[in-house]
């Protein structure tokens, strides 16, 4: 059998691929479809402003995902008996300098890339942005990191949910309204899910680095609850939608994406359940948000009606 060193990436580039942890990329491009989606129908699309959009979103979720590479392995959080997916700095293909200059220049290219958004729909924008960045260092760096109380939940749930949604809206149309920060909801609740398969996998370690994530402090039960909860309300929410607009009926197709989540729900409720099985999950509930952006803009702009 390989060893697990066996099966690290080796080359350079292969190395920092992996260290994106692309699995974790739809939660920032399934937001943005859904606000792209929503400025089409209501006939306020700008193409430049969607792909600036996109790109920001995915540079400041790498960003993020650097960051926590960093400060997981300088707190102690990341350590051999580590059960999730390879992390480069722990695992010591990259050094924590390397990181820590990494997560930087990858956020202020997302800074620089996201001026033109400020320029175009002014200091929201500007804020928006700032507290993205400040909160994707925040998550595990500073005196305080959310993910290490158990806070990271709402964080995700805002951030990858209404303002996502909502923020990629505003740059487009230049206003906002209601329904793309209800619509918002839904991935912000998938990204939470994401979470808290990472945070349930993980609870012996991070009890024991003194990470209070939600599933230390409340227990397996909780975490487990908390998926089902994220995953059920984040299907129903385009059908409240379709029934409150009265339109939009095809954004109800969501709802065929609990066919393929309930062996996921099976594997998180079952105690037995290795860490391979939950990291696998964990993937798949990746693809599941990619998924439900989809297929929600798809249905939200075939369903067009006048607004």
């Amino acid at each position: 059998m390989a060893s697990n060193r066996d099966t690290l990436p080796q080359s350079t580039l292969g190395i920092w691929l992996s260290a994106t942890r692309p699995k974790t990329l739809w939660a920032a491009v399934g937001p943005v479809l859904m606000g792209i989606a929503i400025a089409v129908s209501d006939g306020a699309a700008h193409w430049p402003s969607a792909l600036v959009a996109l790109l920001t979103a995915i540079l400041i979720q790498i960003g993020t995902n650097f960051a926590n590479d960093y400060y997981d392995f300088v707190k102690g959080a990341d350590t051999s008996e580590r059960k999730g997916p390879v992390r480069a700095t722990q695992a010591g293909l990259v050094s924590p300098t390397a990181m820590k200059v990494a997560f930087i220049l990858v956020f202020a290219l997302a800074f620089l890339m996201g001026l033109y958004l400020v320029y175009r729909a002014g200091w929201p924008i500007l804020a928006i942005g700032i507290f993205s960045i400040l909160f994707g260092i925040l998550y595990t760096g500073g005196p305080y990191p959310l993910g290490y109380n158990g806070l990271a939940d709402i964080f995700v749930l805002i951030f990858f949910g209404p303002i996502a949604v909502g923020g990629t809206y505003y740059v487009q149309a230049l206003s906002i309204y209601e329904i793309p920060l209800i619509a918002g909801l839904a991935p912000g609740l998938i990204s939470t899910a994401l979470l808290t398969v990472n945070n349930l996998r993980d609870i012996e370690t991070d009890r024991l680095a003194g990470k209070r994530t939600l599933a230390v402090r409340f227990g397996a039960g909780f975490a487990r609850a908390e998926y089902l909860f994220c995953i059920l309300v984040a299907l129903m929410i385009p059908v409240g939608l379709a029934l409150y607009l009265q339109g939009h009926y095809f954004v109800m197709w969501t709802v065929i994406l609990l066919l393929p989540v309930l062996p996921d729900i099976k594997l998180v409720f079952n105690k037995k359940s290795s860490a391979v099985a939950l990291n696998r999950v964990l993937g798949r509930t990746g693809r599941l948000l990619f998924l439900y952006g989809l297929i929600f803009s798809i249905g939200w702009v075939a369903g067009n009606i006048p607004r």
